[in-house]
């Protein structure tokens, strides 16, 4: 049964907890990035269908995160519905699992929350509830203030993937991605704990798979593996264009360079010419 609301887990942790300071740091970090990595002509937020941004405290891959929800609030006139997509870090899932609330809070409020309905329980029995899973998640939780600030209001559809194939994800994404009013994202960091020059090789190659669009993308390159290895399947089926935004590791914020974790944000894109 749908009820409820999923509270904060990780709000003082992974970001501010004082709805005041929260807004200010994520203020800040679109700021800078919009300095950083400023938005070009070429991205036509028209053509923006989806999102890979990182889930670290934002201490640490917060700047990465903002360079790429910069992009998603280019698109807040036409988006008003969010399929957001992670791994899970703490209790096993089978499928993709929905967190059985009405609602998703954060600091700075609360976001209402899609029911998955009879129809596509049915269709895909890789869809299932589990509130356990959610509850204590950080890689969903930590995107939903950031999709707050970008956008002026929105439903979401929040999602956990584990122990599933990538195309069993691509076929329920085909049924929940619907019309243009809505955006996909997908959390996952990169590689884990290796030395600041390793992981710059790492991830390079990993983002080359993200660039062609290569479902084979194992857990050891990417956290969000099972997420993100359905969402390339998907976007190569609608022949969606990547383009890395930008990438970075925790030896480049905030972390020691003996051991770090890699991050990217990346954009999935109608091709030119394609309808919006």
């Amino acid at each position: 049964m749908t009820t409820g609301v999923r509270v904060p887990a990780v709000a003082g942790l992974f970001y501010d907890d004082d709805p005041g300071a929260l807004q200010e740091s994520l203020d800040r970090l679109l700021s800078e990035a919009r300095s950083r990595v400023p938005l070009t002509p070429a991205e036509e937020p028209a053509r923006l269908r989806a999102l890979l941004a990182p889930h670290a405290g934002y201490v640490y891959s917060g700047p990465t995160a903002a360079a790429g929800y910069l992009r998603v609030g280019r698109c807040r006139e036409r988006i008003s519905r969010v399929v957001l997509l992670g791994p899970v870090h703490r209790v096993p899932v089978r499928g993709l699992a929905h967190p059985a609330v009405q609602a998703f809070a954060t600091p700075l409020g609360e976001v209402p929350v899609e029911p998955v309905p009879a129809a596509l329980r049915t269709a895909f029995p890789q869809l299932l509830d589990s509130r356990l899973a959610h509850a204590q998640e950080h890689s969903l939780e930590v995107h939903v203030p950031f999709l707050q600030r970008v956008l002026t209001s929105f439903t979401l559809l929040p999602l956990v993937v584990g122990g599933i194939d990538a195309d069993s994800v691509a076929d329920v994404l085909d049924a929940v991605v619907g019309d243009d009013a809505t955006m996909l994202v997908v959390s996952s960091d990169l590689s884990h704990y290796l030395p600041y020059d390793e992981a710059v090789r790492v991830d390079a190659g990993t983002l080359a798979q993200v660039e062609a669009l290569d479902p084979s993308i194992r857990a050891e390159q990417a956290c969000g593996a099972a997420p993100l290895t359905g969402v390339l399947a998907w976007a190569r089926r609608h022949g969606l264009v990547p383009r890395l935004v930008e990438a970075c590791n925790s030896g480049d914020t905030a972390g020691d360079r003996r051991r770090v974790v890699g991050y990217a944000s990346v954009t999935f894109s109608d091709p030119d010419g394609a309808a919006p």
